[in-house]
């Protein structure tokens, strides 16, 4: 019988911590959403640094009765992913979590800052999970926006909350697929492939052929770029 491509090795603890030679095989689990009482969410982003597009984030819960699906043991970092592993992820995860995605667009950046933006587009998609009140979002990083729940910041969360790292897969693959949509409008940029990070592409393109209605002003390389 073929193995599973969800099956993974069972993680080694050693008084309660991760152990030095086991830790880079570890994915995340629920042990902080265990830690808290009634719905817990997690909350991630894609697409603080790239150039151009929104900043994307998403929300996740993934309900008890999904939790033992086969499926869940292969969520991780969606950075630690290839991408066929993410796209398969991303439709289980909309199939058996609840989720919402939000985004907050290049003039929202450029007239907050990607710091605030992001934090809008946290809060955005936290509202679009409408379906449950959580008690407590997980939220990756250092900071958190304001939201009607308590709110616990972790330090690359991606690698240490199941439910962070779904939202970073629904994060990554919404806005990846959004930005090839935009590829096909504007192909000289390579978003289908760069996703509009600052690569040597990009950046050549930029100096080429100017910045579009997408490119985010107030950044450096857009900045005193040709319209």
């Amino acid at each position: 019988m073929p193995q599973s491509p969800f099956k993974t090795p069972s993680d080694s603890l050693q008084n309660g911590r991760m152990t030095k030679k086991t830790a880079q095989k570890n994915k995340p689990d629920f042990s902080l959403e265990d830690s808290h009482n009634g719905v817990i969410c997690g909350i991630d982003e894609a697409g603080r640094a790239p150039l151009a597009g929104p900043v994307t984030a998403a929300c996740v819960y993934i309900p008890p009765e999904s939790r033992k699906l086969e499926f869940v043991a292969a969520i991780n970092d969606s950075k630690k992913l290839s991408k066929d592993k993410r796209e398969t992820l991303f439709d289980l995860i909309r199939a058996h979590a609840l989720f919402g995605v939000g985004m907050a667009a290049p003039e929202e950046i450029d007239e907050l800052n990607i710091h605030h933006a992001t934090l809008l587009a946290m809060k955005r998609a936290f509202e679009a999970m409408n379906k449950e009140a959580p008690a407590v979002a997980l939220i990756d990083g250092k900071f958190a926006p304001a939201l009607p729940c308590t709110t616990q910041t972790v330090i690359k969360g991606d690698g240490i909350s199941k439910s962070i790292a779904a939202a970073s897969i629904i994060a990554k693959v919404t806005r990846d697929r959004l930005m090839a949509t935009l590829h096909e409008k504007h192909p000289h940029y390579g978003w289908d492939r760069n996703a509009a990070y600052p690569t040597p592409e990009h950046l050549a393109a930029i100096n080429k052929h100017g910045i579009t209605d997408h490119h985010r002003r107030s950044f450096a390389p857009c900045r005193k770029a040709p319209v």
